[in-house]
């Protein structure tokens, strides 16, 4: 009797970190709901010493998604837990490990 054998999938690779300066900081960034649509991940590896860098770099790596910089346009961000508010991006640091977190509006506020 034969068996056959149903081949797997590769597990996904690791998205390599944003480019960022050298010795920037890495973390993660993590995009909800519309953000997360327009960028077609939940969350991915970044690299850059301020919210600006890594949002730059974000833009960048979704170039191929034309959707992706018009909500980030609209996003409100959280750095590890912290609102960012009307700070200026490239006046917010990143540290080791940290998490930005992409929030679009939400209905209702």
């Amino acid at each position: 009797m034969a068996t056959t054998h149903t081949a797997r999938p590769a597990p996904p690779e690791a998205l390599p970190a944003q480019p960022g300066p050298p010795d920037a900081p890495s973390g993660t960034i993590r995009y909800w709901a519309a953000a997360k649509a327009a960028a077609g991940t939940a969350e991915e590896p970044c690299t850059g010493h301020t919210l600006a860098q890594v949002l730059d770099a974000a833009r960048h790596r979704h170039t191929g998604r034309p959707e992706f910089a018009r909500v980030l346009a609209r996003c409100s961000f959280l750095v590890d837990g912290n609102p960012v508010g009307t700070r200026d991006h490239a006046t917010v640091r990143l540290t080791e490990g940290g998490t930005v977190e992409v929030l679009p509006p939400f209905a209702g506020g």
